[in-house]
């Protein structure tokens, strides 16, 4: 009776077998890091059956054994948001794509730290008696926050089998077909950004003052009972310094002030979307603001901001600006300018900013100096300013870590141009990193 057991035993559970292969891998940044692609390694454990009979469903283990690359000294990657996926090929007695997949669990992961990816696992259904070779083949890297970015890695030589599963006929079938369940290769989004384009509108219309203003490079009011004034639609160039080179575009931005006793209530106007957004971006994670700069009389910036996205933002759609908007308490008695100034947008725990190449006079108003005006610095409480020119005081783009451990380096919003400047973090095998 024993015996009989062990025999039962030996038929019912046939022994597990494990190995190591490696071969040369490409992996491909998402689109909107702008990143080349990278040459490396990809080692692998795969884990199967060593015996098993026709009809079987066999469960198959992908191991990542080592990440050959550490995580770019970019940014910290959370717990939990990395979800591996690739496809293993079968051949010999039957051929077939297994599907392989693993979940989203990994630790956390600082910058220049070693990659952990969790094991991912598949089911192939057995047809046919004989050998089944299987070798590892493309993978997916999945980072899911502050937004979903993939890489794909593909192998550039011929993988050799790292298991084999020797099938037997079940009952004396010969199970003779080939060709098992295939599965397709994991869905591999894609977030291609469209280059901003700079391109103008139609002015919007301007109005004069009572007090019989003039527009001269901007609209002019703020005399007589005029409360209203509606300034010039001006074209911006802006400038991005960001850490993967430089970015610029040319945004339409009009600025409109309404008389608020001896001050103005400002809202700075975005005229058009001129990019559809390459990429899915949660609600309540992009806030712009700028600081209007001020000429004539009066010198220094007005801080105007706008409120956070209130729906979530699909790759595919425009990306609108909201308006901005802030107090100006003048500082000076006399003709004041106002033109569009340093951008600054708050993004998934990071910062961007841009600077105008040059001062474009958006709206002229006739002013009165009140108590702790804006003359020389910021008014209603930006940030001190200097001159009319609107120069930021780092010059370019802070390079923070995501507080939210996300894939992104930083998101920019060019003054309604949306440029996704960041380097989305790749999370791949390969041995050398691209920077």
């Amino acid at each position: 009776m024993l015996g009989g057991a062990g025999v039962l035993l030996g038929v019912a559970a046939a022994p597990a077998q494990a190995a190591e292969v490696a071969y040369a891998t490409e992996c491909i940044p998402p689109a909107i890091s702008g990143l080349p692609p990278v040459q490396g390694t990809t080692k692998v454990e795969i884990t199967a059956p060593a015996e098993a009979k026709v009809g079987d469903e066999v469960e198959i283990v992908w191991k990542f054994v080592q990440a050959a690359s550490k995580n770019p000294d970019i940014l910290d990657l959370g717990e939990n948001t990395i979800q591996p996926s690739g496809t293993l090929k079968a051949a010999g007695a039957q051929t077939s794509d297994v599907a392989m997949q693993g979940p989203r669990e990994n630790p956390p992961i600082p910058k220049g730290g070693d990659m952990k990816l969790s094991d991912m696992k598949g089911k192939v259904k057995l047809t046919a008696p004989g050998e089944v070779s299987l070798t590892p083949g493309a993978y997916n890297i999945n980072v899911n926050k502050p937004i979903s970015t993939d890489t794909k890695c593909s192998p550039k030589e011929t993988v050799k089998p790292a298991a084999t599963i020797k099938v037997t006929a079940a009952g004396g079938s010969s199970g003779g077909t080939t060709g098992g369940e295939p599965t397709t290769d994991p869905t591999e989004p894609t977030a291609d950004p469209t280059e901003p384009t700079g391109e103008p509108t139609p002015s919007a219309s301007e109005t004069g003052g009572d007090d019989g203003g003039t527009s001269t490079g901007g609209g002019t009011g703020g005399g007589g009972g005029q409360t209203d004034f509606t300034g010039k639609e001006v074209q911006v160039p802006y400038e991005c310094k960001t850490p993967i080179g430089d970015k610029e575009a040319t945004s339409p931005v009009q600025i409109d002030a309404t008389k608020n006793g001896g001050s103005f209530d400002l809202t700075v106007q975005f005229k058009k979307s001129v990019m559809d957004s390459p990429a899915d971006i949660p609600e309540d994670s992009v806030k712009p603001s700028m600081e209007v700069a001020l000429g004539g009389a009066d010198k220094g910036t007005v801080h105007v901001e706008g409120p956070a996205n209130s729906e979530a933002i699909k790759s595919g759609d425009p990306i609108e600006i909201p308006d901005l908007k802030g107090t100006y308490k003048p500082g000076a008695s006399g003709e004041s300018t106002l033109s569009p100034g340093v951008l600054t947008i708050e993004a998934l725990g990071t910062t961007t900013t841009c600077t105008p190449a040059r001062t474009e006079v958006s709206l002229t108003l006739d002013t009165t100096e009140q108590a702790s005006g804006a003359s020389g610095g910021g008014s209603t409480g930006g940030s001190a300013g200097g001159s009319a020119g609107g120069s930021s005081t780092d010059g370019g783009l802070a390079a923070t870590g995501a507080e939210d451990q996300g894939a992104l380096k930083a998101l920019g919003l060019v003054a309604g141009t949306a440029l996704l400047l960041g380097g989305a973090v790749f999370t791949f095998m390969p041995g050398r990193r691209a920077r």
